[in-house]
């Protein structure tokens, strides 16, 4: 909370007894020194600010409008809703060539207007900017962000459109779309600017990028490794600075502590060239410390990493014939991960629903052969007892193969699905496990960090327990590599030194409990399913609490958590937090980038035009 200039000078009556002054004194002293150690964006005293909208006195003229579309080459847009071409008075032939791509998250990305949410119950609908500077380069970055300042404009960041809060979509702003920056380049070694370090293999790979495109580079091609996300959709700035967890978190850590360097334009309108020996504290804060809040990146450089022979999955959707044997069966389990998987071979998750537990997950460096040795135990067990069914699948395969999306497309492999529009880049394929998401209608969404204390064998039955109980109301699913106890002592060490969270180094889990329906953008016919959304809402809030009764500190992952967490600024960056306001007033210390429930925000109304 602020400091309140009149609520310091007062003082009450306890205050005035002997012997109590001088202690509450010192008290508010030291209070006050502590807020100007990490000063608010806008202290409870600073003159009042309003940004500007369309219509309001000081909107920038058509002929602004047409200097800045000059100064960025005419890479100045207005975008439109997605599905505009499906609203009153269209015809039904233009929305049915607009709706044929709504699952397709290619063609989502590929427009300045596009999320790929559709929105969240209660909390925000996409709604396009007034503007948008399709940048493909720096210097398109700075001139929006000088002319945003200048006219005092809302801006809005965009590079994949990921964001399940909403922070890509802004309305009445000025939207710096990043998509058109893609290029990837490699190097053998590479040497940060300022640094005497060693040379190191990298990647540098510009802001509008998805991981798709960089493992295609890196992996297919190169037969590297470079630490990204699951998601092959994913915009590569956006994950970083959110932290950034891929499959193989537990052996190569996050995205962002993998980052060397990176480029980005300031709320000064300066180019930096960040890393740990140049503005080392903005490198920090890029480094988890949230999207959209200290600058918009235009380039990153992350290291590298030899690729191991092989990479793996596994398989088994496992029915239980009773409550009380599904109860055994997540015992069993829980057992089984804690002294079998807890490691940093393995990775991705369980999902728990209605007496079913879903096994899908990876690894890495180990053959066929070692993973089904791994897994006999606990599948002879559940073929021996026939309360249980299943059909489990364990297979590896080259680990440059993982993401050929050509490969896969030539085989007619139905793992991936394939972006077929003409002129598509024939290596953009998603994971068909991902299907769902794309355009989903949140209803609810919430995550927790699970502490590796509960895989203690005293403390068990107590997680066992809260997850039967938990799935009862809304299916959990468990991402063991979203959490790095158990992980390499190399990807802790280096975790620690970002932004993110410290609950994420003592976890060995991270838990989403969500749920959505279909796809609501605006100019689409909505479901009738009100009723149910609010349902499965409120079911999403029952099963959260189950499980943070039972890690009431686990503090939660930005990219993945609940809309309407009160206690955001705790549990996405803990004692981070203070560190990351100071960056923030230093680098950005009237708040130009402003985005829901990121660093500074709380200076901010919701709508992120007036300072509160």
């Amino acid at each position: 909370m602020p400091w309140n200039l009149h609520t310091i000078g007062r003082v009450s009556q306890a205050e005035k007894q002997p012997g109590k002054q001088s202690m509450k004194r010192r008290t508010v002293l030291k209070g006050l020194a502590a807020s100007l150690a990490c000063p608010l964006i806008a202290p409870a005293w600073a003159a009042p600010f309003r940004r500007v909208r369309p219509g309001d006195t000081g909107w920038p003229t058509a002929r602004d409008w047409e200097q800045l579309k000059t100064q960025v080459g005419g890479n100045l847009v207005k975008p439109a809703d997605l599905f505009s071409a499906c609203a009153a008075g269209a015809t039904d032939a233009d929305c049915a060539a607009a709706t044929k791509e709504i699952g397709n998250p290619y063609f989502i990305g590929d427009q300045a207007g596009g999320t790929q949410v559709s929105g969240w119950l209660n909390a925000w609908s996409p709604k396009p900017s007034a503007y948008a500077v399709a940048a493909h380069g720096a210097d398109d970055v700075a001139a929006a962000v000088n002319f945003a300042r200048d006219h005092k404009l809302r801006l809005a960041v965009k590079g994949g459109g990921h964001s399940y809060q909403g922070t890509s979509s802004a309305p009445d702003s000025l939207l710096i779309w990043t998509r058109p920056m893609h290029a990837i380049t490699l190097h053998e070694a590479f040497v940060p600017k300022g640094s005497d370090n060693a040379p190191v293999r990298a990647v540098t790979i510009e802001a509008g990028a998805m991981w798709g495109d960089v493992y295609d580079a890196v992996t297919t091609k190169a037969h590297r490794y470079v630490q990204g996300g699951g998601c092959m959709t994913v915009g590569v700035a956006g994950l970083i600075q959110s932290g950034g967890f891929g499959s193989f978190s537990k052996r190569y850590g996050t995205a962002a502590s993998n980052l060397l360097q990176a480029e980005m334009v300031t709320a000064d309108g300066k180019l930096r060239t960040v890393n740990a020996r140049r503005d080392a504290d903005l490198f920090w804060g890029l480094k988890g410390g949230g999207g959209g809040s200290l600058g918009v990146v235009t380039k990153v450089t992350l290291r590298i990493h030899d690729l191991p022979d092989r990479f793996g999955f596994v398989g088994c959707k496992i029915s239980a014939r009773t409550p009380e044997d599904y109860r055994r069966l997540l015992a069993r389990f829980v057992d089984f991960y804690a002294g079998n998987l807890f490691n940093p071979h393995w990775g991705e998750g369980i999902t728990f629903g209605e007496n079913i537990l879903d096994i899908s997950m990876v690894s890495q460096g180990l053959s066929t052969e070692e993973a089904r040795a791994i897994w006999k135990p606990f599948l002879d067990w559940i073929a021996q007892d026939p309360a249980f069914s299943a059909t489990p699948q364990i297979s590896t395969d080259n680990a440059f193969s993982y993401w050929d999306v050509q490969a896969m497309r030539r085989s007619g492999s139905h793992v991936v699905m394939f972006d077929d529009r003409p002129g598509a880049d024939p290596a953009h394929g998603w994971w068909n496990g991902d299907e769902e998401q794309v355009g989903m209608f949140l209803y609810g969404y919430d995550s927790l960090w699970l502490p590796k204390s509960l895989l203690e064998p005293g403390a068990r039955s107590r997680l066992v327990d809260s997850l039967v109980e938990a799935s009862r109301r809304m299916i959990i699913r468990l991402h063991f590599n979203k959490g790095l106890a158990g992980g390499t002592p190399e990807a802790i060490a280096a975790a620690r030194d970002t932004a993110t969270n410290p609950k994420v180094m003592e976890a060995f889990c991270l838990a989403i409990i969500a749920t959505g329906g279909a796809p609501r953008y605006p100019g689409l016919t909505p479901p009738g399913d009100g009723a149910k959304a609010a349902s499965d809402a409120r079911s999403v809030d029952q099963a959260t609490a189950i499980l943070r009764a039972i890690a009431p500190d686990a503090g939660s992952y930005v990219s993945e958590s609940n809309f309407f967490n009160a206690d955001w600024r705790r549990e996405f960056w803990g004692d981070n937090y203070p560190r990351l306001m100071a960056v923030k007033a230093k680098y950005d210390p009237d708040g130009l980038f402003t985005v829901h429930h990121g660093v500074g925000s709380e200076a901010w109304s919701d709508d992120g035009f007036t300072r509160l």
